[in-house]
């Protein structure tokens, strides 16, 4: 068999996928109680507005076939939502009971508008309908294809990349929260809140609330730990390592060190880890700095008074940590250059 065919029975050997025709009230209620969960970073999403909602509930109205709902089951038997979150969000919004409109947060029914084909629909609410009509579209079927629970993690990590379509796109952090949800997860985010990490880390406003602080503390740790296995892909590297992570992970030991590493670099970088005149802290930066620190610390070396701040612009270093230079050598030079400086060994 050729390497491309071998390649390609191997990979589509670890999806796995069912598919179930699922009625408008059963969605509804399934997402009240919890059964189809809308991932916290699905839900900071746009809603579509008014013309969209009513043009949605229009071709359900008419019975046009629809795009699927992507669900991906999770060991407790529960479904988490990767792409339709538009959708359910309007049936919900035109249809739901008053608790499933309070639960995702609707005011009052949605009032159709904007619909050109069913045009004396404009202007009614669910309940304007007869009774009739209310039970045919509740029991109007839609497709919902699922992801099983036997598929890998970074499978799923592919899907909700690859249907990632919603109204503001989720960024690779908030993607791995919502596949790799556990206590590791838990960890970052609560790491990432550490105030002596903040102060080192400068981030611009629009990545505060987007999960890239989660990511650089996920950094830290993946390349603390397996910067050996790095291969250029920095997102399958971190993939691989917060499924790792999610499995074995020491974590009164790693806190203790998280926390003592940038405490010391508070103390050292008052202004934070950045180059000259800028405030933001670049991420390869960041990282050789950080694990350097780190390293020189779990060697018992006090990185107190090592001058960082200024052979942090160091030609050598920023040579490694220039654009284009995520390859295993450089990943492995610039945190062997910044261990040696915080241990003397310079």
């Amino acid at each position: 068999m050729p390497d491309y065919l071998e390649q390609l029975d191997k990979e589509r050997r670890k999806v796995d996928f069912d598919t179930f025709d699922i009625s408008v009230k059963e969605l509804a209620s399934m997402a009240e109680q919890g059964i189809i969960n809308i991932a916290p970073a699905y839900q900071r999403q746009f809603r579509w507005p008014v013309s969209n909602q009513s043009k949605f509930i229009e071709s359900v109205f008419l019975g046009i076939p629809v795009p699927s709902l992507f669900m991906a089951a999770n060991k407790d038997g529960s479904w988490e939502l990767i792409d339709g979150v538009q959708r359910l969000s309007s049936l919900i919004h035109f249809s739901g009971t008053d608790s499933q409109l309070a639960k995702f947060d609707f005011q009052k029914s949605l009032k159709l508008d904007g619909m050109e084909v069913l045009t004396q629909f404009n202007g009614l609410t669910f309940s304007d309908l007869p009774a009739t009509l209310r039970l045919k579209f509740s029991l109007r079927p839609l497709k919902v294809t699922t992801l099983s629970d036997k598929s890998d993690l970074k499978v799923r990590f592919d899907l909700f990349e690859r249907l990632n379509t919603g109204g503001i796109k989720l960024t690779d952090q908030e993607i791995r929260a919502c596949v790799f949800r556990g206590q590791f997860n838990d960890f970052l985010a609560e790491m990432s809140e550490n105030e002596d990490f903040l102060s080192v880390v400068n981030l611009s406003s629009r990545k505060e609330n987007d999960g890239t602080y989660s990511e650089f503390v996920l950094r830290f740790f993946a390349y603390l730990y397996n910067r050996e296995k790095f291969d250029h892909s920095v997102v399958g590297f971190l993939n691989d390592y917060m499924s790792e992570a999610s499995q074995l992970f020491n974590y009164k030991k790693n806190r203790k060190l998280f926390e003592k590493t940038f405490a010391a670099l508070r103390a050292e970088l008052p202004q934070g880890i950045k180059r000259g005149n800028r405030n933001l802290t670049p991420v390869n930066l960041f990282e050789a700095v950080a694990v350097g620190a780190a390293q020189a610390i779990e060697e018992g070396f006090d990185i107190a008074n090592t001058n960082v701040a200024v052979w942090m612009n160091d030609a050598g270093l920023t040579s490694l940590t220039s654009e284009a230079s995520n390859s295993r050598t450089r990943v492995l030079s610039r945190v062997s250059y910044c261990f040696n400086r915080f241990s003397g060994n310079v």
